[in-house]
């Protein structure tokens, strides 16, 4: 045990360093450290625990988020476990003398045999940290003759944390995880002692868990009595006058969460921020501008505030309508507003700056909150309490990402309340969304007096730089009701600095450059422009004179895809309610496609088609037709030589094809063209009847996925975009569809004899009231299923949707997934859930034919 860290103690004078002598540790474990160390130079330390000891690499110019960047990795000396805690200053004169703080910590594991890799010199790993995720790979070079010092690179993985966005997360994110200090201050503060977190003791590992439940912080204050008397004592708390308006705290944009104990995290609402003024029982509604907008909201949100059991309040919050997602929704909010609906507004309030005669905002932020929880009631009423996690940022963004809400705000647990926008509140968003200025429209192609798009720009100082259209998120009434706006704000000549071109200005409509749009997107593209935007609203709240580009989005974007099928008439709308057009349905198969191909290239296809809509005729095909879009591909089946050719694609452009023809669900056979007969796939389909909890689906797929397993296959799992889900099985294609059909039929028998109070396997509907359907019937020739990521032709405009199995519950339904926000889940997926899918086939042997 001493051999492996004797070159550590030689090299150190343990009487004068205050780093940690150590001993080799006996466990197996798997955690990693970077320790950013202003020695001779400023360098960065990465550490990986292996054989009880941290092997260990200097990183010149630290780790890199861009897969190009191979950075010189110097292998040095093994340190003691105990040093991946260590953040001080080593003295002058002494070995690495200079000061280093704990800019990464986590877990890691190997990919393969981390042995074997790193005695060959190819170290390839994942690191799961506060600041570091996804793959990375070690690289030992080829040494040169007589050199004593062994090289290696570091180099990030190409995954979905990968950035090559040109910014730097060394710059991005310079505080420790630890203590949330930089180097300057560690240098500076006397050893063991931080003047942010106080006294420094040992670190705690990562937090694994998953967040759920919003953490709930002790406060400093008395229980009982009333709020006002609780008040009183609120540290900080100062009486004075109830004020008329509070300018209010904004937050700053980052690419990711800031890590450390200092900060909590709350889920990012989609609605309007609102101050909720509260005296004697009346109440105002302000914006953030200040503005009165209590008459918008209607008597049933101001009765539930003014129940609320304080005199006088000023409670900061936002006020949200939320969808069967169950995710707040401006653009359900929008349409709630314009509709007159007021049955759906739900006031989150999520911070305290006012209590009965105190004001409260420099009060620490978690007992501000504490107090607010207090007198807010609980449950699901108008208005709720906003709660925070305590779990690490990136863990909270990833998650709420994975379930395709917009993103998270982190704040300063101990920060008093400040007016404008501050590094003490952070957002991080799941996607790229921001505001722009509305300096144009195109008329719509298919409506009259309605847009078709909205011409768009932000502001640099006083000049209005263009960054593009978006042409879908309008509801037919939206589209109509800006034409009728716009049309009477029109102008003769461009507002922007620029002259556009030709193709810029084609149809265009210019108008003064006052309104501002809320606009979902993908990505920037290399000239900045934005790349497949979609509407979400008017911000009536926002002036366009603050408009201005923020920061690029945090997921990295996924390379454009190259598109040669024209649209015509992009704008029709598919989905009227939700706004999704011809060209965002092109937009979503595009962002999509990488992850949907492999369920749908080469195979026979059924479509349905709904030329004017999911509201207009819809009808099934499987058969060419006149006026087939050329890069659909006609296949013949074999048993049925002289009939008409079947639908097939080949490629992207085949599936924008299928769009240009308003196919708006995919249903492809089980088997591929190649090969007719012997399926390679099998999807068990559970259907629940009237009556059926949500609950019991979701016990009813971990069933039929036990019973698949108990026959030696894989189980997959996917939303049906409808009412229930999908249990898919993988197959090599080697027994024919009578096998197959028998083998699924005997499944969902056994189910239906050994629990008929839960289960039916007939069609027949007096039969499945209060009942599932497991239904075998898509397993038999010619018979389809839904593909994954198709959309449905249903309201909502859902999709069927891969899933992990640790995702079925509560939290996803059916259709929780969107064409809005099935991108968003892309982007932050760790890995794609059926990533195994086709390796994890497996021959239908004839001893699995029966079930049992």
């Amino acid at each position: 045990m001493i051999m492996a860290l004797e070159a550590y103690r030689k090299k150190r004078n343990f009487d004068t360093t205050p780093e940690p002598k150590g001993r080799q540790g006996h466990r197996t474990g798997n955690s990693f450290v970077v320790q950013k160390h202003d020695a001779t130079r400023l360098h960065y330390d990465f550490r990986l625990e292996m054989d009880g000891v941290l092997k260990s690499w200097a990183v010149t110019k630290g780790p890199s988020l861009s897969p190009g960047d191979k950075r010189l990795a110097v292998h040095v000396e093994d340190h003691p476990l105990d040093y991946g805690d260590f953040e001080g200053t080593i003295p002058k004169g002494e070995y690495g003398g200079g000061t280093v703080i704990v800019w990464d910590r986590g877990t890691w594991s190997p990919i393969g045999d981390g042995a074997k890799g790193y005695a060959k010199g190819q170290l390839d790993f994942e690191l799961d940290g506060e600041k570091l995720h996804g793959r990375w790979h070690l690289v030992r070079m080829r040494g040169k003759p007589r050199e004593k010092r062994e090289n290696w690179l570091l180099i990030k993985g190409d995954d979905e944390f990968a950035r090559n966005d040109g910014a730097d997360v060394l710059d991005e994110q310079p505080l420790s995880v630890k203590t949330g200090r930089d180097i300057p201050e560690v240098a500076g503060e006397a050893p063991g002692w931080s003047s942010k977190s106080g006294r420094i003791s040992a670190g705690k590992s990562p937090d694994k868990t998953t967040p759920g439940k919003a953490g709930k912080t002790p406060a400093a204050r008395p229980t009982g009595g009333s709020p006002a008397s609780a008040a009183a004592d609120m540290t900080k708390a100062r009486k004075a006058a109830l004020p008329d308006f509070i300018e209010p705290a904004l937050a700053s944009l980052a690419a990711s969460p800031p890590a450390g104990e200092r900060w909590i995290h709350e889920i990012k609402f989609d609605g309007y921020r609102l101050q909720a003024r509260l005296q004697d029982g009346d109440v105002v509604l302000l914006t953030r501008s200040g503005l009165d907008w209590t008459g918008k909201f209607g008597k049933a949100i101001t009765g539930a505030l003014a129940a609320l059991p304080a005199a006088s309040a000023l409670i900061d919050g936002e006020l949200v309508v939320e969808t069967g997602t169950g995710a707040s929704d401006f653009s359900a909010l929008q349409a709630d507003l314009s509709a007159g609906r007021m049955d759906r507004f739900v006031f989150y309030a999520f911070d305290l700056l006012y209590l009965d005669g105190y004001d409260v905002t420099q009060t620490p932020l978690v007992e501000r909150k504490a107090m607010l929880q207090q007198f807010v009631p609980e449950g699901d009423g108008m208005v709720r309490y906003s709660g925070h996690f305590e779990e690490r940022g990136s863990l909270v963004l990833r998650h709420a990402c994975r379930l395709s809400l917009e993103g998270v705000v982190s704040k300063l647990r101990d920060g008093p309340y400040r007016s404008g926008r501050g590094k003490s509140w952070i957002k991080s968003k799941c996607s790229a969304r921001q505001e722009f200025v509305v300096a144009g429209f195109v008329p719509s192609s298919v409506s009259r007096n309605a847009i078709g798009s909205l011409i768009l720009g932000v502001f640099d100082g006083k000049e209005l730089h263009h960054v593009g259209r978006v042409g879908t998120g309008f509801t037919e009434a939206v589209a109509r009701q800006l034409f009728g706006r716009l049309d009477r704000m029109a102008i003769a000549t461009s507002p922007f600095a620029s002259r556009l071109s030709a193709d810029e200005r084609r149809l265009a409509r210019f108008v003064r450059p006052e309104l501002v749009a809320e606009v979902e997107f993908r990505a920037w593209t290399a000239d900045g422009h934005l790349r497949h935007a979609s509407f979400r609203a008017l911000r009536e709240d926002k002036p366009a004179t603050e408009i201005v580009r923020e920061a690029q989005p945090v997921a990295k974007a996924p390379p454009p895809q190259r598109r040669t099928v024209k649209l015509t008439h992009p704008d029709r709308l598919y989905w009227p309610e939700e706004g999704v057009t011809k060209e965002g349905l092109a937009d979503y198969y595009s962002d999509v496609w990488r992850h949907m191909a492999p369920m749908v290239v080469g195979r026979p296809l059924a479509l349905l088609r709904c030329p004017n809509g999911i509201d207009g005729e819809k009808f099934f095909q499987k058969h060419a037709w006149k006026g087939l879009n050329q890069n659909i591909v006609l296949i013949k089946d074999p048993k049925d030589a002289g009939g008409a050719p079947l639908i097939s694609i080949n490629d992207l452009d085949g599936m924008l094809g299928l769009v240009q023809s308003a196919a708006l669900e995919i249903h492809p056979w089980g088997s591929t063209a190649a090969d007719w007969e012997h399926p390679d796939i099998i999807v068990m389909d559970l259907d629940p009847g009237d009556g059926v909890s949500w609950q019991a689906v979701t016990e009813a797929a971990q069933e039929v996925r036990q019973r698949l397993v108990d026959k030696g296959l894989a189980a997959f799992l996917k939303t049906s975009g409808g009412k229930g889900l999908h249990v898919v099985a993988p197959l090599k294609p080697k027994v024919g569809w009578p096998e197959v059909k028998a083998f699924t039929k005997a499944i969902a028998d056994a189910m239906a004899s050994d629990d008929p109070d839960r289960y039916v396997s007939t069609i027949s509907k007096s039969k499945r009231h209060g009942k599932i359907l497991v239904d075998y019937l898509r397993n038999q020739r010619g018979a389809t299923a839904v593909a994954c990521y198709s959309t449905r032709a249903r309201p909502g405009a859902s999709v069927s949707a891969p899933l992990s199995w640790d995702e079925l519950g509560a939290e996803v339904g059916p259709a929780h997934f969107t064409v809005e926000n099935m991108p968003r889940r892309l982007e932050a997926l760790a890995s794609d859930p059926w990533e195994d899918f086709r390796a994890a086939a497996v021959p239908l042997a004839a001893k699995r034919g029966k079930a049992s």
